[in-house]
């Protein structure tokens, strides 16, 4: 099915079927890191009130949510592969519920971009090749290089396909709506997918086949625990974020969602290029358009990338996407679905509070208060 026959007369704020579930609206929260988890790695009351604040997106996501402790990459992000942070986990999404919204949990590992003060024993990071991120990280000594990631041994891999089935186990046992593999913004299984980063020789490297393989496997994993229709994939076949690249990326990811088609997702989740990937190392860098993609996966499509109102609302009744999942207009503006249905003024998004202090830039951020009509 090409293009022009998906397109629509479908609205952004028409109620949507995925999968399993039958969401009010086409405005999804995207997930992002905010930085607020309490020690432990575990969701707290705050978190709690950001979720339910934006209860009317069609569907949220969390935040990227490590499914191990070797996972973690980044200071107070949540985690969800111990007691107590599948206990926060699940009263959020039980408040979440009260509030009549749906939310999904994005499992995560960061792979490469990580560094020992974050890792078990102050191990290195692992990827699929020992080849280190251009740049820096934050961590609790300041601002560090990234350091040149393990290998994993072939024999490794299995269990780490186990963690994030686990992961997908403890997302329903705190009580989500379904759960979104992070394969995308240069994390492990990004890492694997891109000749940029994977230089195996084993059945996980080399072709573009072998190369999806661990990113597949991982699909099958969650769909295993989950069911048809209840679970995601978030990719960016254009995204250049943690120094990555790819030889061919129209082959790679155009192979990718031809996979992914074939499985009972409940959508395939693109981040578009943006402004800092086409300026990534001053390099000429031809996107990966989202209607190459939309050829090759036939099933629900939710697009992300500073859309607008307008911009969004044509690429649902162009048929290039069926949701869209927007961050920073988000983040600024908890009731967000009503502000853009009904062409209210948005919110200015603070950046010096995008990642982690408190309720600051979180969930103060007020919503949207018609004025009183003046009596002539």
């Amino acid at each position: 099915m090409n293009v022009a026959e998906k397109a629509s007369q479908a609205s952004l704020f028409d109620p949507i079927r995925l999968g399993a579930l039958s969401l009010p609206n086409r405005v999804f929260m995207a997930p992002m890191t905010r930085n607020r988890a309490s020690a432990g790695n575990v969701p707290n009351d705050l978190m709690t009130l950001h979720y339910v604040q934006r209860a009317s997106a069609g569907l949220l996501i969390t935040e990227a949510t490590q499914v191990c402790p070797q996972g973690v990459g980044y200071p107070n992000t949540p985690g969800i592969h111990s007691d107590e942070q599948v206990a926060g986990w699940r009263r959020l999404t039980s408040a979440v519920h009260d509030a009549g919204g749906h939310i999904f949990s994005q499992l995560w590992h960061v792979g490469r971009i990580s560094h020992p003060l974050f890792q078990p024993d102050g191990q290195l990071p692992v990827a699929p090749s020992p080849v280190a991120a251009n740049g820096q990280t934050y961590t609790p000594q300041g601002m560090l290089p990234f350091p040149t990631p393990r290998a994993l041994e072939t024999h490794e891999i299995p269990a780490i396909i186990e963690q994030f089935r686990q992961g997908a186990i403890n997302a329903k046992a705190a009580g989500f709506d379904g759960v979104e593999l992070h394969g995308a913004n240069g994390y492990l299984p990004d890492q694997f997918l891109r000749d940029g980063t994977n230089r195996r020789t084993d059945q996980y490297g080399g072709s573009v086949a072998n190369r999806a393989r661990f990113h597949l496997e991982l699909t099958h994993a969650l769909l295993d625990v989950w069911g048809p229709g209840r679970v995601g994939v978030r990719i960016s076949p254009s995204g250049t974020f943690n120094d990555m690249r790819d030889s061919n990326p129209r082959a790679t990811f155009g192979h990718l969602a031809s996979e992914l088609a074939k499985l009972p997702l409940a959508y395939l989740h693109v981040v578009e290029a943006t402004e800092a990937d086409f300026r990534h190392g001053g390099e000429r860098y031809e996107p990966v358009p989202t209607a190459f993609l939309r050829e090759r996966f036939t099933g629900p499509l939710v697009v992300n990338g500073g859309f607008t109102r307008e911009r969004a609302q044509r690429y649902i009744s162009q048929g290039l996407a069926d949701a869209i999942a927007f961050g920073t207009a988000f983040l600024a503006n908890p009731d967000l679905p009503r502000r853009l249905r009904e062409n209210h003024p948005l919110n200015t998004p603070d950046p010096a509070t995008f990642y982690g202090g408190t309720e600051k830039g979180y969930t103060d951020y007020p919503a949207f208060d018609a004025p009183v009509a003046q009596v002539a």
